[in-house]
């Protein structure tokens, strides 16, 4: 796989993505800088993989750019607007931390629907149930989540990847982990699919993409700490 920056895929919306900007920012946790002075842009079709040592500040990075953190210096915009005044921004956004927010007393398939319902995606057992099947996971719709193993969970999480539909931003915190060779593929495929129809990505992740991974410029967070 060439791991290097790519020309957007076409965007299949009338109107496509804004560009999100990571403008000279800083971010702090406590009395550390974890970094600062970074300039980053993502726009529509295109995928950024951001890498860095432990402790550098990946996660806080991704929170910053899903407007879920605000930095201790600098800008972060959605298009012209920053991003946490932005209307219409969450809905857009699609977030996935690298716990998987999967409540263990619900089954897989409840578990995604309620994810579903709570960031305003398709629920319909239809949908839920072709979802779970792009990540491997439809024998597993019933079982409840406290039973599945560490590579299942991570699955039925990104099922909701599955249920998008249109162009939106994903921010992926370690997508990769814990996934085998298959759960890589269909997450591969649908990084492929998202990006084809205009979407972008910013994802971090200790693990190589694989040779089936869409092109990705690389973002290397160790020089700005």
């Amino acid at each position: 796989m060439s791991i290097a920056a790519a020309a957007p895929a076409t965007p299949t919306d009338a109107e496509p993505l804004p560009t999100l900007s990571l403008i000279d920012v800083a971010c702090r946790r406590g009395n550390r800088l974890l970094f600062k002075g970074v300039n980053l842009q993502l726009g529509a079709g295109h995928a950024t993989w951001l890498r860095g040592r432990n402790g550098r500040g990946k996660t806080s990075l991704l929170r910053l750019a899903a407007g879920l953190a605000a930095p201790e210096s600098g800008r972060v915009l959605w298009g012209e607007t920053p991003v946490r005044q932005a209307g219409g921004f969450t809905h857009t956004l699609v977030f996935i931390g690298h716990t998987n927010a999967l409540k263990d007393d619900l089954t897989v398939l409840e578990a995604l629907q309620f994810l579903a319902r709570l960031h305003g995606r398709a629920a319909d057992t239809v949908s839920l149930h072709d979802a779970l099947q792009q990540l491997g996971m439809a024998t597993r719709c019933d079982a409840f989540v406290r039973t599945l193993s560490q590579g299942q969970r991570r699955r039925a999480a990104l099922a909701r990847l599955a249920l998008e539909r249109a162009a939106s931003l994903w921010i992926l915190d370690e997508p990769y982990d814990a996934l085998d060779g298959d759960g890589v593929q269909a997450v591969n495929e649908l990084l492929h699919a998202h990006l084809a129809r205009g979407g972008a990505v910013l994802l971090t992740s200790h693990q190589a993409p694989g040779n089936s991974a869409p092109e990705m410029a690389v973002f290397d967070l160790d020089p700005f700490g």
